[in-house]
């Protein structure tokens, strides 16, 4: 049997190497019908398209592989590779980098959009993944979340003493709290039977995902208050980040970039569709007086309560 020389280890090696295709489990608690899930299975084609096969994406949708909770957890385990997730989740190890989820804080869907690609936005996740080593890589527009109820909603003393579903995180939590509703922590994929029987009152939602999870079935009024204006974030694992080569690391940022932003623009599309599709389907949709909820929100909620910062809070208010 003949040796292999030296030089054609290297190549051989080299071959193999530049050949290999690592499969990346993405996890997401939406449903497959929503522009989060199509837009990120897009990007990971063109992933794979433009690595040449060196990266597969397989996602998967609808908390297959476990709550928020279980997915964030599961970067550091090894169990998930990339996360759609948002700064609540982010907060849990990173705590200024939940400001975001404050409510009121940002004015708009544009007012967001424009925080993520401040230098606020970029600091916070600098701080965040020197913590976790875990990589932001893209943000998009999630929708203006709003409150959903069993009973007629109108005014911040409607919420009072009501069963308010919320996600299990202090900074999403807060927004019982402002109208000193009894707050019930419940997963996402729980919410639908939670409204079905009572066990909440309300819960809240951007219209989108209403839709999607089909709330209207089981709650027939909604009160539009823009409460948070929400975020979604692309995370990849350190691991994950740290293998990449960095041209890899450019085309993945890209693409999932890319996906970010057609998503911010289905769920700007859709919210303008779905009060007039809610009415169709026999709910009262009501305008909220959002300076007087703002007010309580204010009057109830402290930036330090949530290991928050004042100066990231007027760097966010100060972005046009």
């Amino acid at each position: 049997m003949k040796l292999l020389s030296a030089t054609a280890v290297v190549l051989a090696m080299s071959c193999a190497s530049a050949t290999a295709q690592q499969t990346l489990k993405l996890g997401h608690a939406f449903e497959s019908s929503e522009a989060l899930h199509t837009e990120v299975v897009a990007a990971g084609e063109a992933i794979a398209e433009r690595t040449d096969g060196r990266y597969e994406i397989q996602v998967y949708p609808s908390s297959q592989l476990g709550n928020n909770n279980d997915m964030d957890k599961g970067l550091t385990l090894g169990t998930v590779d990339i996360v759609l997730s948002n700064n609540a989740f982010a907060a849990t190890a990173y705590p200024p980098i939940g400001i975001t989820q404050l409510p009121y804080i940002f004015r708009d869907a544009d007012h967001l959009l424009a925080f993520t690609k401040s230098d606020v936005y970029r600091d916070l996740n600098a701080a965040y993944e020197e913590e976790t080593g875990h990589h932001i890589v893209a943000t998009t527009y999630f929708g203006s979340r709003h409150a959903i109820s069993r009973d007629p909603i109108e005014t911040c003393a409607d919420l009072e003493n009501k069963k308010y579903r919320v996600v299990p995180i202090p900074a999403y939590a807060a927004v019982a709290d402002v109208c000193e509703s009894n707050a019930t922590p419940i997963t996402y994929a729980e919410v639908y039977l939670a409204l079905q029987n009572g066990t909440v009152d309300v819960a809240e939602n951007p219209l989108t995902a209403m839709e999607a999870m089909k709330f209207y079935e089981v709650a027939k009024n909604i009160l539009l208050t823009g409460h948070i204006i929400d975020s979604v974030n692309t995370v990849i694992a350190k691991s994950v980040w740290q293998g990449m080569s960095e041209e890899d690391r450019a085309i993945v940022a890209e693409e999932f970039e890319a996906a970010a932003a057609r998503t911010a623009d289905a769920v700007k599309a859709r919210e303008q569709e779905l009060t007039a599709f809610f009415e169709s389907e026999g709910l009262t949709v009501r305008e909220a007086d959002r300076a007087a909820f703002a007010e309580a929100a204010r009057a109830k909620l402290s930036l330090d309560d949530f290991g928050f910062r004042q100066e990231d809070f007027d760097a966010i208010q100060a972005i046009e």
